[in-house]
């Protein structure tokens, strides 16, 4: 019980930091990292796990803005299934995935950046990692001030 319950574990996170990396420009290097991993149960087997990660990545590239977060929500489930199924049949893979998936989140914590703010009375700050888009007027109070 407690190997199905790695398995599944690295399952989960392997879904979602194939599915992260879908939407990346640098998707390639995870591609073929995850073409060796499917390649454990031969060429053929592979080929076919690959074109249904390949339909994915269209699917999540080509989703408009608006639909991405529910599209990448489906792919990480059907990921997630594709993954635990292969990870039952080739349970020394899971070794693999998780490199897979620790060399995901070294390459996105070197992506990612850091913000200080200071002598910030009376302001709001906001950090998105994604675009923002707003219509109308936005105001802006300091908490309990007047209008």
């Amino acid at each position: 019980m407690g190997d199905a319950l790695d398995i599944m574990q690295v399952a989960t996170s392997g879904a979602a930091a194939v599915v992260a990396e879908m939407a990346k420009a640098t998707w390639e290097p995870c591609r073929r990292a995850v073409a060796r991993l499917f390649g454990r149960g031969g060429q053929e087997a592979a080929e076919r796990d690959l074109q249904l990660v390949d339909e994915a990545r269209a699917r999540l590239t080509q989703s408009t803005e608006s639909d991405r977060d529910s599209v990448a929500e489906e792919l990480r489930q059907a990921m997630f299934i594709q993954l635990a199924a292969f990870l039952q049949k080739y349970p020394e893979a899971a070794v693999e995935l998780q490199q897979l998936i620790d060399g995901s989140d070294s390459a996105d914590e070197a992506m990612r950046s850091r913000t200080s703010v200071h002598h910030n009375t009376n302001s709001q700050v906001l950090i998105s990692g994604r675009s923002i888009h707003a219509g109308g007027d936005i105001v802006y109070r300091a908490p309990g001030g007047a209008e």
